[in-house]
């Protein structure tokens, strides 16, 4: 049977830097993989973000968003079947950072992904400095995150002081709480706790073994795409300096709506391009070889008329140098 790995997280955690390390770790065992983006929103840009490790055992592929529910659940299981016939040692799964996780555990458990797959591992993203306060959908997709996970792994924890992380792990487990969950955290157990430019083998090894953890939680029912929503822009052009400001006076713009992440990629100059990651407390602008002229908003509650005069008037026509 072909493992399948789970790699979850909440907006904005850092699931795709993670799941790079990973890959990049089980290509070095022998592993034949393929990773799978299954996003709700129509545009994925995380798949860029992946193409460098693309090759002879490693593929890429992607559910496409912009659908119903039910209809994301079918190109879902009408995917993984399409996979398992092709002789993978092992199969990654990133969802959106607004993925139930029992979405996943329901859909392995159907004929005939029943007979091809075996669950391998959950692994949890959580940032280090997680958000104080969130909605009780938000709080609801982080325990269905946590609650099964067989490993969480901090990120950002080289920036995080040690009151942060004990901090992270109390709210977890408030939250496992509020949600009827008798599973609880503790650091030594169940996190891995440091830079990330520092996992040895051995952290390997345990994230590949870790497995996961059935266990019960009150559920929310809500429909995730009403809840939380995206807004894109394309062809945004702009200088650097400008796009880092925008980015962070949009993150504390409450007229805006409660924005989780920006994220995107910006052509500087003709085959010159630039990624945008933004969460409250750190914007990364990274040189990309390649990118799609898109910025994408993420959060709940957005309101694109107050989102838009940070962008509309610094869209171009394809080919425009970037403004001032």
């Amino acid at each position: 049977m072909i493992k399948i790995d789970l790699i979850t997280g909440f907006l904005g955690s850092g699931k795709t830097t993670f799941l790079k390390k990973y890959a990049k770790y089980l290509l070095e065992q022998g592993q034949r993989i393929c990773i799978l983006e299954n996003d709700f929103g129509a545009v994925n840009v995380d798949m860029l973000l992946l193409q460098d490790i693309m090759g002879e055992n490693c593929e890429l592929e992607m559910v496409a968003g912009g659908c119903d529910a039910d209809c994301h659940k079918r190109r879902f299981k009408t995917k993984l079947i399409s996979m398992g016939m092709r002789g993978f040692d092992r199969v990654l799964i990133e969802p959106s950072g607004i993925f139930d996780v029992d979405e996943f555990f329901d859909s392995l458990h159907e004929e005939p992904l029943d007979r091809w797959y075996e669950i391998g591992n959950v692994i949890a993203i959580v940032d280090a400095r997680l958000e104080p306060e969130l909605s009780e959908e938000s709080e609801y997709l982080l325990a269905s995150q946590v609650a099964g996970a067989g490993q969480i792994v901090l990120s950002k924890s080289q920036e995080a002081s040690q009151e942060d992380v004990a901090g992270t792990a109390a709210r977890l487990n408030r939250v496992m709480e509020a949600f009827q969950c008798p599973r609880r955290f503790t650091i030594e157990q169940d996190m891995i706790v440091k830079d990330w430019a520092e996992l040895t083998e051995e952290d390997y090894k345990r994230l590949s073994g870790c497995g996961y953890v059935s266990e019960n939680y009150r559920k929310l029912w809500f429909d995730q795409r009403e809840a939380f929503h995206s807004v894109y822009y394309m062809h945004v052009r702009m200088t650097r300096e400008k796009l880092r400001e925008t980015a962070e006076m949009l993150l504390q713009d409450k007229a805006c709506g409660t924005i989780f992440r920006i994220k995107g990629f910006m052509m500087e100059a003709e085959n010159r391009w630039i990624e945008l990651n933004a969460v409250r407390g750190d914007i990364s602008l990274q040189p990309i070889e390649k990118g799609q002229e898109v910025l994408i908003v993420i959060g709940e509650g957005l309101a694109k008329n107050a989102i838009d005069p940070y962008f509309v008037p610094y869209i171009v026509e394809e080919g425009t140098v970037c403004a001032e």
